[in-house]
């Protein structure tokens, strides 16, 4: 893929290009309004804005939008934006994902479009990748939105069930994705429709589009109940703690590891002699072992989770910071806890869970913004169906973008950053060093404090910090060095938090500017040109100076984990660099490694798909349910008696007088009196939701516990591969067979229940009826498989035993 791809989706930009040329024609015209724009009242926006059909994409009345827009901005943010904006908006007003430069404004460019979405009778999610980027935005482009008398809100994780519905209520709703998803799972536990919190789907406009649609695609969102979950086995993780590395082999990419036969003779004397290929152990304890090796060999502190405050805390490779709220499937995240020696968090029973992917499929329309579209035009074609347009950017990118610089091992590559770095430092000039996980920047800080460099280091361990480290960032002699979390989202002005003020340049800036603008410096290649994009763009930004340079080595692991050399390149020089063959090598794994990670993506969407249709299809029963009075009519025609009798139409049933006779009897014997009373009748309306109650606890009772199943089939499902069968085909297979059983397994579990449960005028008594809902629920995502490709997980080391 890489740069194929790249050149690819410019040339098919060529058709958006067209398009876009239909843009600038509306631009031109928009500015022969300006006048009539200028003139308005505060007051008469919103009027003017309401006349006006924007519904073609080349009409006068789309032109006048922009020409209040454009006023707009200047009066509330005191932000005009530029002819660059205005077509970012145009373009997603047509439901493209644009990419925008860093800096080119594109949170204004999505407020536009979002009030255009507003006037043609949208409702509209705008949707970040977390809440402090959600809430800035939405306190942000308040003042425009009001102008046009737009409602706008925000959701964070503290917002209140009240706040939250008051936010969904407004016209534009920012969120993150996490809490937009979370919300829409919440709403399938409610049993009164006016609980219901999360809206119909309308528009979707996608900040960050390529982290939400590709990066966290596949990312589940859980909510969970209350329940006892099972300890893994401490005597496994102890011996597993113990073994030698002839014990096993690590697969070459990195991602799977098996046990030799020595590593299965040592763990079978270890837990007592047993053999781990018995029936009796291998769908337990050899499960357990190969999710203790995962946790105790391919599982690094600082590298893919961080401890803290007591808890382990995934890393999000993409962005270097802490994933909030995110885990390893239950197994996985127990057993690196008891690695590290912590207790262990309970995950709890899943009740429901959607991806990300899914989550978004769900909006009728889709658009987005981000700095890095076109690397990923593939994936958003292919999964989303989504279009790519570039904006050009309002001031020329005079960003100096140098060749990398390959070495034969990491030492060397190391030697070489700190040369560099140490003679750029000494000019003065600003430098951003990105580096892949936390150790490497903590590594690399060190080695720059033994040469005389001092620095600041930006990860997930101090990401509190961040706003203050990134704002000194661009000023004269920073050092700073930072894992990707620096590479996104952030915006360092060059001279630091004394080079701009009120808009002009300072003494500060000039001289950086004079230095030739922040200087980012990559310590070695990502698996997708992507990331390495994101970190360039920290320099560079609207229209300033600046540099990038990337360092790699042939023992990076985006080398070792997708290339196989036949000999370790050997390099002519003193300092191990490999000139142009290195460039070549490095750009041959970064394809091998983007072409990996698009059949990643297709294979777990194959999996996950054929899910996501069945939670639909009992989403829609459960909306049913809830809006209706299905529940009651069902019930009534198949237990027509009980209905009869609840509601005072009919005696009670025999059974009924039998325990009142003997009742009776029981009384006479003990020389008392005893009157029967009839039980007062159950007014329509409360048998009605007492209907619903018990309904919607089977259906959500069904549909948990086929997520178990599921679970258990893709924990699973790839050991088929060994008997020659399709492990896609029979996943299908087994779980279409059993969801082919919830829907009647729910209703008569409801009709049981219907007949047996103490239904009154106050309504039902689930709990008396032992059928208890959890009394605690909570969220958090799952960081699906963590490193098997073919998504078989921990059991796919099983396969290697029989290779």
């Amino acid at each position: 893929m890489g740069k194929l791809t790249n050149n690819m989706w410019r040339l098919l930009g060529a058709q958006s290009s067209r398009n876009q040329s239909k843009s600038l024609t509306l631009l031109k015209k928009a500015a022969s309004f300006d006048d009539w724009a200028k003139e308005l009242e505060d007051k008469e926006f919103a009027a003017a804005a309401e006349k006006l059909d924007i519904t073609d994409p080349e009409g006068d009345d789309r032109a006048r939008f922009l020409a209040l827009a454009r006023e707009a901005g200047d009066r509330t943010l005191d932000m005009r934006p530029f002819d660059v904006q205005l077509q970012g908006a145009l373009r997603l007003l047509e439901g493209d994902i644009i990419e925008m430069a860093t800096g080119e404004g594109k949170t204004l460019a999505g407020a536009i479009a979002a009030i255009g979405f507003v006037l043609q009778g949208h409702r509209v999610h705008v949707i970040s990748v977390n809440d402090y980027l959600a809430t800035r935005d939405a306190e942000w482009m308040k003042p425009l939105f009001d102008q046009f008398g737009i409602v706008s809100a925000a959701v964070s994780e503290n917002s209140t069930r009240a706040e939250r519905k008051t936010a969904y209520d407004a016209d534009i709703t920012y969120g993150s994705v996490n809490e937009i998803g979370f919300d829409v799972l919440r709403d399938q536990l409610v049993t009164r429709a006016g609980d219901l919190v999360s809206p119909k789907p309308d528009v979707a406009i996608i900040d960050e589009a390529d982290s939400v649609l590709v990066d966290e695609a596949l990312v589940p969102l859980i909510l969970a109940g209350a329940t006892i979950g099972e300890v893994p086995d401490k005597p496994i993780h102890d011996a597993v703690a113990r073994l030698k590395k002839t014990h096993y082999e690590i697969d070459a990419e990195g991602r799977n590891v098996y046990l030799t036969d020595e590593g299965a003779a040592y763990i079978e004397a270890e837990l007592g002699g047993i053999n781990l290929y018995d029936e009796e152990h291998v769908g337990t304890t050899l499960v357990h072992v190969n999710v203790a090796m995962h946790a105790h060999i391919l599982v690094e502190r600082d590298v893919h989770y961080i401890v803290r405050d007591g808890g382990v805390h995934l890393i999000n490779a993409s962005r270097g910071r802490v994933a909030q709220l995110q885990r390893w499937p239950d197994g996985l995240q127990a057993a690196v806890e008891l690695k590290e020696g912590l207790a262990q968090t309970d995950s709890g029973e899943v009740i429901d869970t959607i991806t990300v992917q899914a989550l978004i499929g769900r909006y009728p329309k889709v658009c987005g913004m981000t700095g890095t579209a076109l690397a990923a035009g593939e994936q958003l074609r292919q999964f989303y169906q989504l279009a790519v347009s570039q904006i050009p950017p309002n001031t020329k990118n005079v960003r100096i973008d140098e060749v990398d610089r390959v070495f034969d091992n990491k030492s060397n590559k190391a030697d070489a950053v700190v040369e560099f770095v140490k003679e750029v430092h000494e000019s003065g000039q600003p430098i951003l060093i990105g580096t892949h996980d936390v150790a490497e920047s903590e590594e690399l800080a060190h080695l720059l404090g033994r040469a005389g460099v001092t620095s600041v280091v930006l990860n997930a361990k101090n990401d509190a910090e961040e706003a203050k480290i990134i704002a000194e960032a661009g000023a004269k002699n920073a050092v700073t060095v930072s894992t990707q979390m620096a590479g996104r989202g952030t915006d360092i002005k060059l001279g630091g938090s004394k080079g701009q003020k009120d808009g002009e340049s300072t003494s500060e800036r000039d001289e950086v500017v004079e230095l030739g603008g922040l200087c980012v410096v990559g310590t070695g290649r990502h698996d997708t040109e992507r990331l390495d994009n994101q970190l360039r763009g920290r320099a560079g930004r609207q229209g300033d100076p600046g540099r990038s340079v990337f360092f790699s080595s042939a023992e990076d692991p985006v080398v070792t984990r997708n290339l196989t050399l036949k000999r370790d390149p050997v390099s002519s020089s003193e300092d191990g660099s490999l000139g142009s063959k290195g460039v070549d090598l490095i750009e041959q794994a970064q394809r091998v490694a983007e072409g990996v990670m698009l059949e990643l993506h297709a294979n777990t969407w194959r999996y996950n798909q054929l899910v996501n249709q069945q939670r639909e299809i009992v989403v829609r029963r459960r909306t049913e349910l809830l809006t209706t009075d299905a529940a009651l009519t069902e019930l009534k025609e198949s237990e027509n008696k009980r209905y009869l009798e609840l509601i005072g139409d009919a005696p009670a049933e025999a059974e009924h007088k039998a325990d009142e006779t003997e009742a009776s009897e029981d009384a006479d014997q003990a020389g008392e009196s005893v009157v029967t009373e009839k039980a007062e009748p159950v007014p329509v309306e409360v048998l009605e939701q007492a209907a619903r109650e018990i309904m919607l606890f089977h259906l959500d009772r069904a549909w948990a516990d086929h997520l178990a199943f599921v679970s258990d089939v893709r924990a699973s499902i790839h050991l088929r591969s060994l008997g020659r069968e399709s492990p896609l085909d029979e996943f299908h297979k087994l779980i279409l067979e059993e969801f082919g059983k919830l829907p009647g397994d729910a209703v008569e579990n409801a009709r049981k229940t219907f007949r047996e449960a103490v239904i009154t005028v106050d309504g039902v008594d689930l709990e008396q009826a032992d059928l208890r809902r959890s009394t605690t629920t909570w969220t958090y995502m799952v960081h699906d498989s963590p490193f098997s490709s073919g998504g078989a997980k921990a059991l796919q080391g099983i396969i290697g035993i029989f290779r």
